[in-house]
């Protein structure tokens, strides 16, 4: 019904206003979004953007499944943020407006947008262990501890995990955020 209400939409030319609570809806049937919350509106924009660039930890968390990390910055240049969170784990990402040294800040990166591994990458991995994976049909999600760190979960297609063997539970692993995945919420 969502598609054929879209191309309803595009014959017609009839702009619709569509009001839902279901976030992957929203996502489907939509040119522009809007995310409210309490009354005030809290981004606008194309779902891709409204996905991908959340302004702030409410619609990070209300569109999609995501990572919120707890950072603190150390240092800002050229545009980008050094970083840490517990257990020493350090971070470099593309820094915000109104982000300041010292601050502590939040990190949103979506779950299919980590790459996970048994050897570290060229790039900063993140070390911890593998606590749990979940079989999802399309999708593997791996529940894992970073070292004296938080919780993440990381979703892999079964397609990209071809051949790669799977991680099991108990074993330590790596985890590499794909370039420009991470984005800073400053709230």
């Amino acid at each position: 019904m969502q598609i054929e209400l879209k191309h309803i939409q595009r014959e017609t030319g009839i702009t619709f206003i569509f009001v839902t609570h279901d976030q992957e809806e929203a996502l489907t049937m939509s040119d522009r979004i809007a995310v409210m919350s309490a009354g005030e509106l809290q981004q606008l924009g194309a779902p891709r953007d409204i996905y991908e660039q959340p302004r702030n930890m409410f619609v990070a968390d209300f569109i999609g499944d995501t990572n919120l990390l707890e950072v603190s910055v150390d240092k800002i240049a050229n545009g980008r943020a050094q970083c840490h969170i517990g257990g020493g784990h350090k971070l470099s990402i593309d820094a915000v407006d109104d982000v300041a040294v010292g601050a502590k800040v939040h990190l949103s990166v979506r779950p299919e947008r980590m790459i996970l591994s048994d050897q570290p990458s060229d790039g900063a991995s993140l070390r911890g262990m593998v606590t749990e994976n979940i079989f999802i049909g399309t999708d593997i999600t791996t529940m894992m501890d970073l070292d004296g760190g938080p919780k993440i979960t990381i979703r892999t297609s079964n397609t990209e995990r071809g051949n790669k063997r799977l991680i099991e539970p108990g074993n330590s692993a790596f985890v590499t955020m794909e370039a420009g995945a991470a984005r800073l919420l400053v709230d």
